[in-house]
């Protein structure tokens, strides 16, 4: 399933590409606590497991086992091994699909933070909108096809075993499990591949990502409600091909709690998606000149009472330390402004409430929308110096300001 939200994408049937969210942290999402275990780095991606996939991959293990136990049971206290392996080789399956949408995003320039299983399948976190339909189309398309492929390879390998044994019982519980995936993705809503599908389909016509975004994720919540309506009636209807007679409080309550959590999964990455699109259509007016407060130069010895008088006769709001040429050296932090007691600003020097100058706090007045917000995440900081092309001070821009520039933009209505 692809995730915009950008994106995430889900027994699950689920798989998913996900984009980044911009945020100010130096260390990217796959580094940082929280991913679950690091299992590898295909193709330079690292691939987490979430400590989620252990209860839905205890789950697999007793719902598979307790099917062994009808077709072969022979097998007895064995078949929790057999249903153990499956669950595994499910998950290999939805990795499968996931490497699928992170090659293509690979093959495309577009950078993979990356690869999550967890309860409802696998997310691919790609960090950037594709550039064209066509490319958004093929992205989102790749994860089914691979997990129809593996459904073709699972039931090829079935014609090279005996059926009714423990390796023709797997690969038809493989091959099923892979149908469903690439099913249940296909389904034209967001956050599901089918969805960025239909996404990549109204963009072509309409010569706008953000209409195709838009009608993605209203199908997609209309999928919710049918999957949280749906799914209980089919069950217990038994169009399914499940036995009517067989269903009792327990399956009830079961089935339409499994439908609650995928429903809410849906609904929940359909409006992520839509919010993200938002926020990518108005990125490009976050902008570092307009963003940045004017700054006055001080020395670093220059009482803070003095420093704040020279910054309000000037009307500025953030202070720069310079050397005595007049270079500058470091950024006095408004927290540190803020934590010293007017009686005492007299006697206090900016100096001592500066932070020292990096490269990576320099940032050129121009830049704007996503270069600016990954420039900021390079290199963490509260303030930052911002300059022009000859190297003159333009001013100093916070931390702070973006961050309320980033959340006006997403609570904007898009154009």
């Amino acid at each position: 399933m692809n995730k915009d939200e950008e994106s995430g994408e889900r027994t699950r049937p689920r798989s998913g590409t996900e984009g980044a969210d911009p945020g100010n942290g130096k260390k990217s999402r796959s580094e940082e606590p929280g991913g679950g275990i690091l299992m590898g780095r295909p193709f330079g991606v690292p691939v987490y497991v979430a400590p989620s996939w252990f209860l839905v991959a205890a789950l697999i293990t007793w719902v598979f086992g307790g099917q062994l136990d009808r077709v072969l049971p022979e097998l007895g206290g064995a078949r929790y091994l057999v249903s153990l392996f499956f669950a595994v080789a499910f998950y290999a399956s939805v990795l499968v699909h996931e490497l699928a949408h992170t090659v293509v995003a690979l093959r495309y320039k577009l950078p993979v933070r990356r690869i999550q299983l967890q309860f409802f399948g696998g997310v691919s976190e790609i960090e950037k909108e594709s550039e064209t339909p066509g490319r958004e189309f093929v992205l989102a398309f790749v994860g089914p096809l691979l997990s129809l492929v593996l459904a073709g390879v699972f039931y090829a390998g079935m014609y090279a075993v005996e059926p009714g044994t423990v390796p023709g019982v797997l690969l038809a519980g493989l091959m099923i499990s892979n149908l469903i995936v690439a099913a249940f993705n296909l389904l034209p809503g967001l956050p599901l591949d089918g969805g960025r599908m239909l996404r990549a389909v109204v963009w072509k016509i309409t010569g706008r990502p953000m209409s195709g975004t838009v009608a993605a994720a209203w199908v997609g919540r209309a999928l919710a409600v049918a999957v949280l309506i749906g799914l209980p009636l089919l069950t217990h209807t038994g169009a399914l091909g499940n036995a009517t007679e067989d269903i009792g409080g327990m399956e009830t309550v079961t089935d339409a709690l499994l439908a609650a959590i995928l429903a809410a999964i849906i609904w929940t990455g359909a409006g992520n998606s839509l919010r993200m699109a938002r926020l990518r259509e108005h990125l490009p007016e976050l902008q570092a000149r307009a963003l940045t407060r004017r700054a006055v130069p001080v020395e670093s010895d220059t009482p803070l009472s003095e420093a704040l008088r020279r910054a309000n006769e000037a009307g500025a709001r953030a202070l720069v330390v310079v050397d005595g040429r007049g270079d500058p050296t470091g950024l006095v932090r408004e927290a540190a402004i803020v934590g010293v007691p007017e009686h005492r600003r007299p006697w206090v020097a900016v100096g001592g409430l500066s932070q020292d100058l990096t490269d990576g706090m320099r940032i050129p007045a121009e830049l704007a929308g996503e270069v600016l917000l990954d420039r900021l995440r390079a290199s963490p900081a509260t303030e930052y110096l911002v300059v022009e092309e000859t190297g003159e001070i333009y001013g100093v821009l916070s931390t702070a300001d973006v961050e309320r520039a980033f959340v006006a933009a997403m609570a904007r209505p898009g154009s």
